[in-house]
């Protein structure tokens, strides 16, 4: 015995829309909100009004320390390569030291 159609619709109804549940024009979205307008000519123009600023209170007897010590000095990356770091041979090589080989 099962239950009558419209009770099976009802039940369906509690869960939350899907874009696969309704037909075109349904938009979920990701409730982050509009930061600006879209233009007529395809652009789009940025209120700052509505851009979100996180203000930092002031750090000054702060217990906690970051991770990296702001003693060290800036280290700079040494590539004979053109494309630096993102070079794959690069990459294996420094793989290999650090993981040794398989």
């Amino acid at each position: 015995m099962q239950p009558t159609r419209i009770l099976q619709a009802l039940r369906y109804r509690r869960l939350r829309l899907t874009t696969k549940d309704v037909n075109k024009g349904f938009y979920k979205g990701t409730r982050t909100g509009s930061m600006g307008r879209h233009t007529k000519h395809g652009g789009y123009i940025i209120d700052w009004n509505k851009v979100r600023t996180y203000v930092c209170p002031p750090l000054d007897g702060f217990k906690l320390t970051p991770f990296v010590t702001r003693n060290m000095p800036r280290t700079f990356g040494q590539y004979e390569t053109k494309l630096g770091p993102k070079d794959p041979a690069v990459y294996l090589a420094r793989w290999k030291a650090e993981n040794g080989l398989d």
